[in-house]
């Protein structure tokens, strides 16, 4: 694609004010009359050694996103005491199982299935862990399940 030097020049403004090679390349058709393909658009994009920019990110939201994120923290602190136990040998068509005592005292079996569900299966058929404790053992979990490399 053969461009004057002003076409030239005014194809490194357009990069310099952000547009994509798809706008570019309806800018080319618009102002100059010429039909390049998205490819052309990238090989002079190329040939003129230019570099498009990337797109800027989104602005912060006002809320910091961070105050979510820390809730289970506390909430796991306050809870007392869950511990997760890892089985060394998985039961059939689980990825990776073991057990969980809750604050509470009360235990449940659980188990990460291949598809990457998790499942809990209280010894009490009635219980329902708290909220706070579901945390805890969530993390807990994570935990160990990354020292054992998943």
């Amino acid at each position: 694609m053969n461009l004057t030097e002003a076409q030239k020049q005014k194809v490194a403004t357009w990069i310099n004010e952000g547009l994509k090679l798809a706008e570019i390349q309806k800018r080319l058709e618009s102002e100059f009359s010429l039909r390049p393909t998205y490819m052309e658009v990238r090989f002079l994009i190329d040939d003129l050694k230019l570099m498009p920019k990337d797109p800027e990110p989104p602005a912060a939201p006002a809320v910091a996103p961070a105050a979510p994120l820390a809730a289970p923290a506390p909430a796991a602190a306050g809870a007392g005491h869950v511990s997760v136990e890892v089985d060394k040998i998985p039961r059939p068509g689980a990825l990776v199982n073991g057990t969980v005592t809750f604050s509470d005292g009360q235990t449940a079996a659980w188990y990460l299935d291949q598809t990457g569900r998790l499942g809990l299966t209280p010894a009490q058929a009635d219980y329902k862990p708290t909220a706070e404790d579901v945390k805890a053992f969530q993390l807990e979990l994570q935990t160990q399940l990354q020292k054992m490399g998943f």
